[in-house]
């Protein structure tokens, strides 16, 4: 791992060792990873990162671990789609949809951070892995403990979709539902991960766990032909995805990896009913005030994010904005993508969309300049939230006759072969 020197605290900057800790003692900062880049410029070239597997791991060079990977070898490496339906809709000239509602196994872009942090827990040699989760951090934990042979205790809010629920439990975890909002589960997760020295990946592994989001940014990169683009649109929960994301293609740019620099804006998205970050970017201030979550985006309902400040300074610095998303918003955000590009997004995604056509229509996002839209989970594990919106509205008997008739009183017309 010589890559890595080891970790350093975000505000006063002071070195520890690579070692499972999260704070800074002297001033409480948050650590992160610190690596030697001097040692990877001019190793680290395009064409050994395009000589790498199909995942994640072909960026191993940036990312905190010794040796070999052993859990999520196949992660990584979704699809980045040009969405041109889209684009019409929204009137834009060059949107691209970063697809990770397949991203393996899980379904969404938590299995990047949970496969670096597996891999770093097995490596400190950690036996139980442990989480605080909206949902999509609980399916991740439970199915990479799994395939790495760990226990693993999850933890979620007890009023979590169903979806999520399921998809956590076919892995056979511990599940522990919490009578409470993520706030109050993250906060009970603290005191546990102190009394049982477990590896929570979002709290004593998080410096780790963390730079796995650097992946999206990369494959960004490298899908556009080692460019970064004008606007990237990122839904928020804790604030890390959109720091590590700029970070990543920095990081890219540093190495000299990059054709035209980085001078990407970054935009976040949240939910109305919980969206302190934006409201933060909305009033240029640096004090994101923690609210309590009402909202349909059960993924994103984190009232007092972590890396909110962080998240606040990336867009402030990048030149991008934030915006909400009503639940209302969120639906036909969602309905659009689906109906546009053939992808079905849970309600993280519906919050990106909803978000970015705002921005677009304020003219905060060029409609001749390039976006990425940043779609972090599958739909599948949120059907809820659409049901009610969506009904069948053609029932008929099983002869042509009836067909004809329900075409006629629906005002459908079948009568052209292309169907325009």
């Amino acid at each position: 791992m010589a890559q890595v020197k080891g970790l350093k605290c975000r505000e006063c900057g002071r070195p520890y060792p690579a070692e499972p800790l999260h704070v800074c003692e002297f001033c409480f900062g948050p650590l992160e990873v610190d690596y030697d880049y001097d040692a990877l410029r001019g190793t680290l070239t395009r064409k050994a990162i395009e000589a790498g597997p199909p995942s994640i791991w072909r960026y191993k060079a940036l990312l905190p671990i010794e040796g070999e990977p052993v859990v999520g070898k196949h992660c990584g490496m979704t699809p980045l789609v040009r969405a041109k339906n889209l684009a019409r809709a929204l009137g834009m000239r060059e949107v691209y949809v970063k697809n990770d509602t397949v991203s393996h196994p899980t379904f969404s872009f938590k299995d990047r951070v949970v496969a670096v942090a597996v891999t770093k827990a097995v490596e400190f040699g950690f036996k139980v892995v442990a989480c605080a989760s909206t949902g999509n951090l609980a399916n991740s934990v439970a199915a990479h403990a799994a395939e790495g042979g760990l226990r693993s205790f999850v933890f979620v809010p007890s009023d979590l979709e169903q979806g999520k629920v399921l998809g956590t439990l076919i892995y056979n975890p511990k599940l522990v539902a919490v009578d409470g909002n993520y706030d109050e589960v993250n906060r009970l997760c603290s005191e546990i991960a102190d009394k049982y020295g477990w590896a929570f990946v979002n709290i004593n592994i998080r410096p780790y766990y963390a730079e796995g989001s650097k992946t999206f940014g990369y494959e960004i990169a490298e899908q556009l032909g080692w460019r970064a683009p004008q606007h990237i649109v990122v839904p928020a929960a804790g604030g890390s995805l959109v720091t590590k994301i700029l970070k990543g293609l920095k990081e890219f740019d540093r190495l000299g990896l990059l054709n035209g620099g980085c001078a990407t804006r970054m935009h976040v998205a949240q939910a109305e009913g919980c969206g302190p970050i934006v409201t933060a970017i909305k009033a240029n201030s640096e004090i994101i005030k923690p609210v309590k979550p009402k909202t349909i985006a059960k993924s994103l309902a984190i009232g007092n994010p972590a890396d909110g400040y962080y998240a606040y300074k990336v867009v402030k610095e990048s030149g991008g904005h934030g915006e909400h998303a009503t639940d209302e918003e969120i639906v036909e955000g969602m309905k659009l993508l689906a109906s546009t590009e053939g992808i079905f997004s849970e309600t993280a995604g519906g919050v990106t969309i909803a978000a970015a056509k705002r921005l677009i229509e304020q003219g905060r996002i060029p409609r001749d300049e390039s976006l990425v839209l940043c779609i972090t989970g599958n739909g599948l594990k949120t059907q809820e939230a659409v049901a009610s919106s969506l009904k069948v509205r053609l029932h008929i008997k099983p002869t042509l006759r009836a067909f004809d008739e329900a075409m006629v009183s629906h005002g459908i017309d079948v009568t052209s072969r292309t169907m325009d």
